[in-house]
Order: structure tokens, then sequence, then C-alpha cells
């Protein structure tokens, strides 16, 4: 058998590996989907009335809101599968595969695919339910296209940064900074306001901090509204970022195993 058929082999049981925990132990998976669709309905129904009238030029809170929701909903996709990953890590799973005859990169790639999975079925039910709620993008299946590839790039890049944290992570309790940055950074960025009504450095580092390209991105693309030069830095933050995580998750997995 050869190499890559081999490797196409095991990251395939690893993938059924990994979904398979995910439905034997949902309680993070209903966590990764419950709290997107919770801050929908909480900026939405509470604070939308306040908002609206100013963003977007006078488009609906709604349509302004769902980008941002999307990468949130990515960013606790990613936080499910750091967790994933540190449990095999901390248990000695990892060390285990790492002495069986298999793919190596296998292990990493079946929880990456894994991961992508339920984010995908996660940002699914975020908008639908947004639909319900009132979001109405005005594009066109190109422009649909775009940002489903713009979504995936996210979830790669975040998915593969989870994976090295997870294997760096003492304890579980070591991914919670990675949980943090992926909550925090949406609030500090065009997610729920426009960067021109916050004040002095903060304005300076929401336009500036990786998410805002990509928000203001997805919102172009859904919204059909121009695109501009955003376009081009929320793929280059996107490719640069899965790069830096397959590269370091690579470099931890391939180390001795831990004593």
């Amino acid at each position: 058998m050869s190499t890559m058929t081999t490797a196409v082999t095991d990251s395939a049981t690893m993938l059924r590996r990994s979904l398979l925990h995910t439905v034997r132990y949902p309680a993070s998976m209903v966590t990764s989907l419950l709290v997107p669709v919770l801050l929908l309905l909480l900026f939405v129904g509470v604070f939308g009335g306040a908002i609206n009238a100013g963003i977007a030029g006078g488009s609906t809170y709604i349509n302004y809101i769902v980008p941002g929701i999307l990468l949130v909903t990515a960013g606790y996709g990613a936080s499910t599968t750091a967790l994933a990953v540190n449990k095999d890590m901390t248990e000695g799973i990892i060390d285990r595969f790492r002495t069986m005859p298999i793919s190596r990169q296998s292990v990493l790639t079946g929880h990456v695919l894994a991961a992508t999975i339920r984010t995908f079925l996660s940002l699914a039910l975020v908008v639908g339910v947004a639909l319900l709620m009132g979001f109405r993008p005005t594009t066109d299946p190109l422009r649909w296209l775009g940002a489903a590839g713009l979504v995936l790039l996210l979830v790669l890049a975040l998915t593969w940064l989870a994976v090295a944290i997870g294997l760096v992570s003492p304890t579980p309790e070591g991914t919670t900074g990675f949980l943090l940055l992926v909550q925090v950074l949406p609030f500090v960025s065009s997610a729920f306001v426009t960067t021109e009504s916050m004040s002095g450095a903060v304005r300076w580092f929401a336009a500036n901090e990786p998410f805002t390209p990509i928000i203001d991105t997805l919102r172009a693309l859904l919204m059909d509204t121009p695109v501009g030069n955003s376009g081009g830095i929320a793929v280059a933050w996107c490719v640069g970022l899965s790069a830096a995580g397959y590269l370091w998750a690579r470099s931890v997995f391939n180390r001795a195993p831990r004593r």
C-alpha cells in the first residue's frame, strides 16, 4: 500500500474516532452550539434596538452582526478541539499513537477534519437561527461560495492553532488562554459595532487585529457590498495563521513522548 493511501486510510480512521467521541461526549459540542446562538439572541434582542439606527448605512443590526457571530462560532469550535487534543496528549494516547505503525500525520489530520465538520454544523445552525430572526443576505451564489471559502480558511486557521495549543498545554486548564483569546478579540473588532465608534488605542487595535478584516470581508460578501482591500488582508491572515499553527503542531507532535 502506498504512503499516500495509508495516510488517507489512517486519517479516515482518526476522523471516525474523533466524531464518535463527539457523539458519546456531546457536552462540549452543545456548548459550542448554544453560546453563539445565545450571543445572537442577546445582542439582537437586547442591544439591537439601541445600535440599529447608525449601523452600516441603515442596515438592520442582525445583518451587521451575523458575520461576527460566525467568527465567534468558529472560535468556540476551535476551543473544543484544543480540549480534545489536550485530553489525548495528557492521557498518553498521543504517545501511544506515536509508537503504532500508522501515518503520523493522520492523528492530527483526523482532529482537524472532525473539528471542521463540527464547526460547519454549528455555523449552519447559527445561520438558520439568524434567518428566522430576520437575517437577509443580499448576495449571489458566487459570493456565498466566497464567504464559505473564507470561513473554511478561518476554521482551518483557528483549528490548527487549537491543535498546537492542545499539544503543548500541560493540563486542560492550560488551554483556557486560547479560549479567552477567541472570546475577547471578537469584542474588540468590528463584530458588534463599527471600529469608528471606538476611541483612541482601542480603535487602532480593533482596526488592525486579525478578526476585523475577516469580519468585514464576510459582511461585504454576504451583503453584496464592495470588499475593498480587506479581502486580501483577511486571506493573508487566515493562511498565515494556518501555516503557523500547522508547523507548530507538527513540530510538537514529532518531539519525543512526554515522561
